[in-house]
């Protein structure tokens, strides 16, 4: 047993390392022997937990998958609000980008293209707005003349767009930056309010 939380440790301090690694150099530059120093364990210790670079990426970007799973997952709309619940949704993946290393890098290495395979959380997050927009559509809660489909796109392109600039200024990730982006926007997806 206590081996077994030995190594959980060490696997996760292998992933926190390499996320840091992989978010400041990126994936072609990053090394093993730089993400073994930081975890802090032998090069040994890594081709124990990973076979290789490829692996570890993998891992990092598994993490950041199942985090945004668990966004998507509490997101749910409740009553039927499912404009609301993006919007609550895109706060918390921004706030994750912002303090979670694991979460930044997994994105990050979705899109790598030195890296070869890969889907990314980026992906997940990009079909659930698709279907969440979908479903607000099909409920008449997006403006006249607003599709699923284009809305999609739109925050889609916001959210990536967040992401990207927040890697090199966390301010694009503040509550204050994102609540005054859904200001500019839920005006113009969601249609009025009706008795």
């Amino acid at each position: 047993m206590v081996k077994q939380e030995r190594a959980q440790r060490t696997r996760t301090s292998l992933i926190h390392a390499a996320a840091e690694v992989f978010a400041q150099e990126g994936y072609a530059p990053a090394s093993l022997t730089t993400i073994s120093r930081r975890a802090g364990v032998s090069n040994g210790a890594l081709h124990f937990h990973f076979a290789n670079k490829q692996s570890l990426a993998q891992a990092v970007e598994d993490e950041a998958v199942a985090s945004v799973a668990r966004i998507i997952r509490a997101a749910r709309p409740a009553g039927g609000c499912v404009l609301q619940a993006l919007v609550e949704a895109t706060y918390e993946l921004m706030s994750r980008l912002a303090d979670d290393i694991v979460v930044r890098a997994g994105f990050g290495l979705g899109s790598d293209r030195a890296r070869a395979g890969g889907s990314g959380p980026r992906r997940d997050w990009e079909r659930w707005v698709g279907e969440m927009l979908r479903l607000a559509e099909q409920e008449g809660r997006l403006a006249e003349g607003v599709s699923g489909r284009s809305a999609t796109h739109a925050v889609v392109a916001t959210t990536v767009g967040l992401e990207v600039l927040g890697g090199e200024d966390p301010e694009w990730l503040s509550r204050r930056r994102i609540a005054g982006i859904w200001e500019l926007l839920l005006p113009h997806l969601r249609s009025e309010i009706r008795s």
